[in-house]
C-alpha cells in the first residue's frame, strides 16, 4: 500500500513539474493593489493549494459544526433522562 502511495505521489510530483516547465512564461496580475508577475505554472500551482485549503478549511468547518450539534443534542437527550430531585 506504500508503494502506491509513493508512486502516485512521484506521478503528480512529475506531473507539477512538467507543467510548470511548458508554463515558464511570465503572466501579469493587477490586483488593484497590488500589481505583479509570476509564471504561469506558479500561479496554476497557487491557485490548486489555495483551492485545497480552502475546501478542506471548509470541510472541517461543516464536520466540526454537525459534530457539535449532535454533542449538545447528546447532552440534552442525557439530562432529560436523569431523573429529578424531589
Amino acid at each position: 500500500m506504500r508503494l502506491i502511495v509513493m508512486l502516485i505521489l512521484l506521478l503528480f510530483v512529475a506531473a507539477g513539474i512538467v507543467l510548470g516547465a511548458l508554463n515558464a512564461d511570465l503572466v501579469e496580475y493587477d490586483l488593484a493593489f497590488v500589481h505583479f508577475q509570476m509564471p504561469k505554472g506558479a500561479a496554476l500551482l497557487a491557485a490548486l493549494v489555495l483551492g485545497w485549503l480552502l475546501g478542506g478549511l471548509t470541510a472541517w468547518l461543516g464536520v466540526s459544526s454537525r459534530h457539535r450539534r449532535q454533542r449538545r443534542q447528546a447532552a440534552r437527550n442525557a439530562d432529560s433522562r436523569l431523573p429529578a430531585d424531589a
